[in-house]
């Protein structure tokens, strides 16, 4: 089977967490990526969340950090963001980016080395 030229057989992640506010999720952005966890975050802010909690339905005001990462420094990348998290159970959930642009894909691989920290 041929490989389609912009696949990245789950090489890359995308990884959705999400924070108490746009403090909480500058200090994790600038941590994970000064520590070469992720090459860059979006950070995307006022989101509604409910959720079950603590025996019933809670609803807060989140804010999400999108991480662009290699898949095999997602472990290291969410150990970290716990270490850092002000919640009990932070949503730290890696998502495959399937296809995408080589340059920008590259540009991640590059930019993640957990083992060159900033």
């Amino acid at each position: 089977m041929a490989r389609h030229p912009h696949s990245t057989q789950s090489n890359h992640l995308f990884v959705y967490i999400t924070a108490s506010g746009r403090e909480e999720a500058e200090a994790i952005s600038k941590t994970i990526i000064g520590e070469r966890l992720a090459a860059c975050t979006n950070i995307i802010e006022n989101m509604s969340a409910l959720f079950w909690w603590e025996g019933g339905v809670q609803s807060e005001q989140e804010v999400v950090i999108i991480a662009k990462t290699r898949a095999d420094a997602f472990e290291q990348l969410a150990a970290r963001v716990r270490e850092l998290h002000s919640y009990d159970c932070p949503c730290i959930v890696g998502m495959p980016i399937v296809m995408g642009s080589p340059d920008y894909l590259a540009w991640i691989d590059e930019e993640v080395r957990p083992d060159k920290a900033r």
